[in-house]
């Protein structure tokens, strides 16, 4: 039968939708190849990454829509990493540089979560610094844990994205990732660049009726002016470093602000003009502010009788100035609220301090340098809705019933933080059934090292281990610790998903340093954390067994409880 809600959301020309974020996600390359075929272009699309919260789910809807994606001429290919499949986005770029190209050009999207993007750095910055098709773009969606609730470290990919010099959109809600999406392509065409895309669970995970509108007329490309002499875009002889770089930062980077000008990226969405608090917010924070005022029991026009104004940034980075500044004028006070660490707000304070008129900004910290929006932690709305109230005291807002509100959130506040946590808390731990059950388990008295995968999770219920490295890392720390213990051996786990990602390299590693350690690769055909994925290719015990002795391991010995299940398929041979 046909799954009549997953075609209303990937084919429905106009009108209303209701889809998530990572609904949303999906769609966006196949209304580009339709905006694309409309205008005579035959294009086509890529897409590649790897998986993980938040983006752990993206694959899997990506694969529900296989035959939608091959319609569109868009071609989904799970990279076996991080930086494999950056690279491979890169290539698409590439196209009018190769003979025999069989499209106009490849718009393409490349999905990770905060620590793939650090790994990708790389080739991120070669490709951005090469350029893109004109008839191509590319997003670089990057999914922030900032919480660090399924990572290992909490994650702000900005400073990253700054640092390959793409300019940074951040989607707030559903229909921004469908807008901005479209106009991430529009300006990555125009301007040469590679546009990052941040992205968090709260935004992905959000169900809303989305609004799928024609876009025939397109976006507004502003003139560009003198450009360099071969161009804007990616061409054959791009491999002069120094000209790389001027070109990007000297003829292409001027581009992004005239097109967030000119495209409204940036918006208004609380005008007074009666200006005091003026509030500058972008991605995830957006909605949380929109919180805070409901928990304030603010709407558009009792905030704006307050004298509040809110200007949210679809584009983050960088802070395009002039509306900014048209945003700051005869204001107060601005506030800027984001997540981790103060990106718009040090923005904002070059782009206006030394301006006529210029307020005062104020975000991580008040006048005083004292503590008000956390870096450190995710935001939450009741948290800021204090903030809101305590700027507009200070500024002089007397307001009965907005102090009253504000006395009960400290109230709820104080209370929460009485709360003493439960003497009995409950570690995570695998499934019934899971083989890292046995599998994890070693000899009393034996040293053991975690990895990136639910072997983890022993960490939290076994004995003592050493903690575990970044993935593909797994058992380089003992490389070093070895010369500098009395431990003979230590045991390292590491599962196929790992071990087909980058693993492989950390055993040749252990080869080359020459150190005792046994790893404990654990098959089971899924990339479980993220959702039981396989993994991104054709994988075999048998496979796995020749190629740790083709790289020098001195034995190899595969256990299982089941010898029945291995057949001829497993790579091992019969029984």
């Amino acid at each position: 039968m046909r799954d009549v809600t997953l075609q209303d959301k990937y084919t429905q020309d106009s009108g209303t939708v209701l889809m998530t974020g990572t609904h949303a996600l999906v769609r966006v390359p196949m209304l580009q190849r339709e905006i694309d075929r409309r205008a005579g272009l035959n294009t086509a699309g890529f897409i590649s990454g790897y998986r993980g919260s938040p983006l752990g789910s993206y694959d899997l809807e990506l694969w529900r829509a296989k035959a939608l994606l091959e319609s569109h001429d868009i071609v989904f290919q799970p990279g076996v990493n991080e930086d494999l499949a950056a690279t491979a986005v890169w290539g698409t770029q590439m196209l009018g540089t190769v003979p025999g190209a069989n499209r106009d050009g490849v718009f393409a999207i490349w999905y990770g979560k905060g620590p793939g993007v650090d790994r990708s750095g790389d080739p991120f910055k070669h490709g951005n610094l090469a350029g893109t098709h004109p008839n191509g773009g590319v997003l670089i969606v990057a999914g922030d844990d900032h919480a660090g609730k399924s990572s290992t470290v909490a994650h702000q990919s900005e400073m990253a994205l700054m640092h390959a010099g793409m300019p940074i959109f951040a989607p707030s809600n559903v229909q921004d990732v469908i807008d901005l999406g479209l106009l991430g392509f529009a300006m990555s065409r125009y301007t040469g660049l590679f546009t990052g895309f941040k992205l968090c669970n709260e935004v992905l995970e959000q169900t809303m009726t989305v609004e799928i509108a024609p876009r025939d007329n397109g976006p507004v490309l502003p003139e560009r002016g003198e450009g360099p002499p071969n161009g804007f875009h990616n061409y054959p002889t791009h491999i002069d470093r120094v000209q790389s770089e001027i070109v990007a930062k000297r003829y292409r980077w001027p581009l992004v602000e005239k097109f967030v000008r000119a495209n409204g990226v940036n918006k208004v969405l609380i005008d007074t003009p009666t200006r005091r608090l003026g509030i500058v917010s972008t991605g995830k924070a957006v909605q949380d502010v929109l919180q805070a005022f409901k928990l304030l029991d603010l709407d558009d026009a009792k905030a704006a009788a307050l004298g509040i104004s809110f200007y949210k940034l679809g584009c983050m980075y960088p802070v395009e100035r002039e509306g900014l500044a048209g945003f700051a004028a005869g204001q107060s006070e601005l506030l800027i609220i984001e997540e981790k660490e103060p990106l718009v707000e040090n923005q904002a304070k070059t782009i206006l301090y030394g301006r006529v008129g210029a307020p005062p900004i104020f975000g991580k910290v008040d006048e005083d340098g004292a503590f008000m929006i956390p870096s450190d932690v995710q935001l939450e709305p009741i948290q800021l809705a204090l903030v809101i109230a305590e700027r507009l005291k200070r500024l002089g807002v007397a307001n009965v019933e907005l102090a009253a509100r504000a006395g009960r959130l400290t109230g709820q506040v104080a209370a929460i933080a009485a709360l003493k946590p439960a003497d009995a808390t409950r570690a995570p731990y695998f499934c019934s059934g899971c083989p890292h059950n046995t599998g994890t388990r070693f000899p009393d008295g034996s040293v053991a090292a975690g990895g990136i995968g639910c072997h983890a999770m022993a960490m939290y219920s076994g004995p003592q281990m050493l903690p575990n490295t970044q993935m593909g890392g797994e058992g380089a720390h003992w490389y070093s610790l070895a010369h500098f213990s009395d431990t003979p051996h230590i045991f390292q786990n590491m599962g196929d998903g790992t071990y087909y990602h980058s693993g492989l390299l950390a055993v040749r590693g252990a080869v080359a340093a020459g150190v005792n350690m046994t790893f404990k690769i654990l098959f089971n055909d899924a990339v479980a954390m993220t959702g039981g994925q396989p993994v991104d290719g054709p994988l075999t015990p048998g496979d796995i067994t020749r190629q740790v002795l083709a790289e020098g391991v001195t034995r190899c010995v595969v256990v299982t409880d089941r010898p029945d299940l291995y057949g001829a398929e497993s790579g091992l041979g019969e029984g």
